[in-house]
């Protein structure tokens, strides 16, 4: 199975604070393949734009540009040539769109990669947030499928539309592997090492947790950003991830 370096959430608000992450976590990998793959999430993309990714990738990072992109088809693919043309690694997008949806943005972000001469990036559906259990699925979102049956459909779909996996939690990963393929990645937020506080994350693990259940990456974003020393949080977890 393969698995990749624990993704870094760059969830701030400011170029300072995104740059001084950044140049912290640079030489956090004990060689240049072990670093951390950064996430760039709406709130720093919309509050300073790609600036960031390019910031990020003049670095060395490979970025996971996490927008969960939920729109008509038509304006999905657009958003997603754009996206493409940026030269970044892995994106999302919510699987609730539907088949035209994810299609019309694969189809995107592969036309914007061709663009650039650039990879394309991986793409991601998002199943169900990891803040979200059986009461708000069933008395806010009114569905009537348990929380783990919704997540088996959207990883079906996504799964039949082409892309490449989806954003998880790790405890949903059995579950998904039984209803798509063998190398579809399952990328699990909602990581907390043990003892640390869940914040407003319901359905979490712990790294080592999420390598016992088959995960391909992990999303950690506090318990690395807001430690007294990012660079030994992070390589903590990623022993215990990695192994």
């Amino acid at each position: 199975m393969r698995r990749y370096e624990p993704i870094v959430a760059i969830d701030v608000a400011s170029e300072k604070e995104a740059l001084a992450l950044m140049d912290t976590l640079k030489d956090s990998g004990e060689a240049n393949h072990d670093m951390p793959i950064l996430k760039i999430g709406m709130e720093l993309y919309y509050g300073v734009g790609q600036e960031m990714v390019k910031q990020a990738k003049a670095r060395g990072f490979r970025i996971f540009l996490d927008l969960k992109l939920y729109d008509i088809p038509n304006t999905v693919r657009r958003a997603m040539a754009a996206i493409g043309r940026l030269g970044v690694d892995f994106t999302t997008i919510h699987a609730a769109g539907g088949s035209e949806m994810l299609k019309a943005g694969l189809e995107g972000l592969r036309q914007g990669a061709q663009e650039a001469h650039v990879e394309p990036a991986q793409l991601l559906a998002i199943t169900q947030l990891t803040s979200i259990d059986e009461q708000i699925l069933h008395e806010q979102q009114h569905v009537d499928l348990s929380l783990i049956e919704s997540v088996q459909n959207y990883a079906r779909l996504a799964d039949e539309c082409g892309l490449a996996g989806v954003v998880c939690s790790a405890q949903e990963i059995a579950a998904i592997r039984e209803v798509t393929r063998d190398d579809f990645l399952c990328v699990t937020p909602g990581i907390r090492p043990a003892h640390y506080q869940k914040d407003d994350q319901k359905r979490i693990v712990t790294p080592f947790q999420a390598h016992q259940l088959g995960s391909n990456a992990i999303v950690v974003g506090r318990p690395i950003t807001q430690s007294a020393d990012p660079v030994a949080a992070y390589q903590t977890i990623r022993r215990e991830f990695i192994g």
